[in-house]
């Protein structure tokens, strides 16, 4: 990752900073209760994180994803990038069949990433065509290889979760040797895989094993290579040291 790229990054992360400032400044509010419970102190700090989580939200993990990607031999990037082919009906079904039977409870149906695309792509078309659009959060090209991505919170819901797998699975059928990914950039339960948690979404993919789920350190590093992650991590921690000062002065002048 070069310099430059480093350095945009760290121009998000500031940015996220400066918008919660200025979101705190632009909507001040008392919570009596909060405070009498708590203190002015913890209810001060958690509107602070609050305000942030919503300043670094999913755009700003597109933007950062897509500059990383441009700076390590990726061409064609592009966040929220359109696909649209024609797809057989047959494929649609297949599809649309085995989602709606991971989310039947008792139906024996097991989420595995490669059986899955297997059972698809061995659908026996009907010759009824069908235009689909399908849109990826971030797209790119490496070694001639087509890279999908879609992008969630770290916690999605089974909803989102299986609108993705479908899509993931259309993107395979209209492109065999296309590389398709659902990211989720941290993992809230630990380093490893095998921590994941979360359960509503874990009845669509397997998150201990289907290699097409990406979870913190598999995230960045499938878009920057190895180290990539720590990259990211010290640029934000950077950042914080740049933006301490600034914090503090902000909450020495507004604690309640």
């Amino acid at each position: 990752m070069d310099i430059q790229c480093r350095d945009r990054i760290k121009a998000e992360f500031r940015d996220c900073v400066s918008r919660t400032l200025q979101r705190l400044q632009a909507e001040a509010t008392k919570m009596p209760f909060h405070e009498a419970l708590l203190s002015r102190e913890a209810v001060f700090w958690s509107r602070f994180e609050r305000s942030f989580s919503t300043s670094f939200g999913q755009s700003v993990i597109e933007r950062v994803s897509k500059l990383v990607a441009e700076s390590t031999n990726a061409v064609n990037v592009t966040a929220q990038r359109q696909t649209t082919f024609n797809i057989d009906q047959a494929y649609l079904n297949s599809i649309e069949h085995h989602v709606s039977q991971l989310r039947v409870k008792g139906s024996g149906v097991i989420a595995r990433w490669q059986d899955d695309v297997r059972e698809v792509l061995n659908t026996q078309p009907n010759g009824v065509s069908v235009p689909v659009r399908v849109i990826s959060d971030l797209y790119f090209v490496r070694d001639n290889i087509e890279h999908f991505f879609s992008i969630k919170t770290v916690k999605p819901n089974i909803d989102q979760t299986a609108e993705a797998k479908r899509d993931l699975l259309k993107l395979k059928v209209y492109n065999h040797n296309c590389k398709t990914f659902f990211g989720l950039y941290y993992n809230p339960y630990g380093d490893q895989r095998s921590l994941y948690n979360w359960g509503p979404p874990m009845k669509i993919f397997n998150f201990h094993t289907d290699e097409c789920v990406l979870l913190g350190r598999d995230y960045w590093d499938t878009i920057g290579g190895e180290g990539t992650y720590e990259i990211v991590i010290n640029l934000a921690q950077s950042v914080s040291i740049e933006m301490q000062d600034v914090i503090q002065q902000y909450g020495l002048e507004n604690m309640p």
